[in-house]
């Protein structure tokens, strides 16, 4: 009876040790953080169309695991697409280190600057640089005929992202700024809505073609 009561009261000690799996996690588990300082949870998204298209997550190098699949980029980490848009010119192709080591030094110079979640700020500026109406050109005989279009919502955070990562090349490119610096600005520029900020200008301008196309 004793050896009985003694594995009775084993089996209720090792119960007790395992966690719950149902249970919720507790305060020990420590989220992901994108470059190990960045909170990815709280963004804050003002535009509903583009919010599915704008992903965060605390990986700012997938390796290309999304590059065969169609439409797969909207999986990947808006930092990333920032990070692979930036790369798209004829100097910095390939150089995937040495952009991602330029935005983690841009997001700190973001941080000093406004005291804001630097993701917050790309995620805001994508959506203020992101066109919402363009023109494309139909041809009725022998004459072609500017018609404005709604831009579809992937379509606007990839022109939101094309603007931004022009107008970071435009500023740093054979100049005395620095490319963090550039890319700082930038981004703060087009979270603020700063007209004078390329990717905005860009935006207004293309949104000013297409309602005199209407």
């Amino acid at each position: 009876m004793a050896a009985e009561e003694q594995d009775q009261e084993t089996q209720e000690q090792e119960q007790e040790q395992e966690p719950d799996p149902d249970a919720p996690a507790g305060d020990t588990e420590v989220a992901a953080k994108l470059f190990g300082k960045w909170e990815i949870s709280g963004i804050e998204y003002s535009d509903p169309s583009t919010e599915r298209y704008l992903t965060v997550t605390p990986v700012a190098h997938t390796a290309g695991r999304h590059a065969r699949k169609q439409f797969q980029k909207s999986e990947i980490s808006v930092v990333e697409r920032f990070i692979n848009r930036l790369m798209q010119t004829e100097e910095n192709t390939g150089k995937k280190q040495q952009t991602l080591n330029l935005v983690r030094d841009a997001f700190d110079i973001i941080h000093e600057r406004t005291e804001e979640n630097p993701i917050q700020v790309l995620v805001t500026a994508v959506e203020n640089a992101a066109p919402r109406e363009e023109t494309v050109r139909l041809k009725y005989g022998g004459i072609s005929v500017p018609k404005a279009v709604d831009v579809a919502p992937q379509r606007r955070v990839d022109q939101g992202l094309k603007f931004i990562a022009e107008g970071v090349k435009n500023s740093s490119f054979k100049t005395p700024t620095s490319a963090e610096e550039a890319i700082a600005s930038q981004l703060i520029g087009a979270a603020n809505y700063d007209v004078q900020t390329y990717a905005v200008s860009q935006k207004e301008e293309k949104e000013r073609v297409a309602a005199a196309a209407r």
